[in-house]
């Protein structure tokens, strides 16, 4: 066998998983266990060759990641009338749970924010929704979900009370934003003033799925999120964590949010 450090670089050599592809050889996953998918409702193995669990340790049937099956076990957990529901998500995947509760709920409405478009018109089928001003009707939807929408919303205070003004008695919004800041203060990125984004540190883009420029991250959100619900709504929030290896829910900001809207709300004061 010929000498391969002396034809690959040593950058190269020591990046792992390139290396051992270059040389033809299977790299070894970093992670890998068998388990129960939440998400495809299967038995499967769970496997990443990325250190960075949160978008690598996939289910190899239906390549949902350790956030998504978070969200889904929380819905079956917290809210198991789901498939009888009417259910709103905004922005959602292509995989994972959203694919699982178009595929079993028949109220299920998915929507994505296109800028200049009236709310609740279609766009090649899909409905057009801005948490901002929703369109829905007060007291309709029973289940709001949004996964790693929340730190890309300009003014997250608006939304949250769309939100609750949305839900139904007994309604809940589950949802999935990264806690970043955990105990520290949730810390504002960028803000929208006299219609030009002001920017507060260096912009960090993620993946928009109707968008090639992506989605810019305007909230690091800490554990104070649910201070920040109850303050602008009136609504309790609560945080679950889980890390369970035989369902491969396991990484970094993965906790699923659950604000919930009272079934009796209290009456007011004449």
């Amino acid at each position: 066998m010929h000498d391969l450090k002396r034809y690959v670089p040593r950058k190269l050599r020591d990046s792992g998983t390139a290396f051992l592809q270059l040389v033809g050889l299977r790299p070894r996953p970093i992670l890998q266990s068998k388990g129960y998918c939440v998400c495809c409702s299967a038995s499967t193995v769970f496997r990443s060759f990325d250190p960075w669990l949160r978008d690598h340790w996939i289910c190899v049937r239906c390549k949902s990641i350790p956030r998504e099956r978070a969200l889904m076990w929380t819905i079956e957990t917290f809210f198991p009338a789901w498939r009888e529901a009417m259910i709103h998500e905004s922005s959602p995947g292509g995989r994972g749970a959203s694919v699982r509760l178009a595929k079993e709920c028949q109220g299920y409405c998915a929507s994505q924010y296109f800028q200049g478009i009236t709310c609740g018109t279609l766009v090649d089928g899909v409905r057009c929704e801005n948490l901002e001003a929703l369109s829905f009707p007060n007291d309709s939807v029973d289940l709001h979900v949004t996964q790693d929408v929340f730190e890309h919303i300009f003014d997250p205070d608006v939304a949250f009370r769309e939100i609750a003004r949305t839900l139904r008695p007994g309604g809940v919004h589950i949802f999935t934003t990264p806690l970043v800041e955990k105990s520290k203060p949730s810390l504002r990125c960028a803000l929208l003033s006299d219609g030009k984004v002001v920017h507060f540190r260096t912009p960090e883009y993620h993946g928009n799925p109707v968008s090639s420029d992506g989605s810019l991250v305007t909230m690091r959100w800490g554990y104070d999120i649910c201070d920040r619900i109850f303050q602008v709504t009136g609504l309790f929030t609560q945080i679950v964590y889980i890390d369970a290896l035989e369902l491969g829910i396991r990484a970094e900001y993965i906790e699923v949010l659950v604000t919930r809207k009272p079934a009796n709300p209290p009456n007011k004061a004449p």
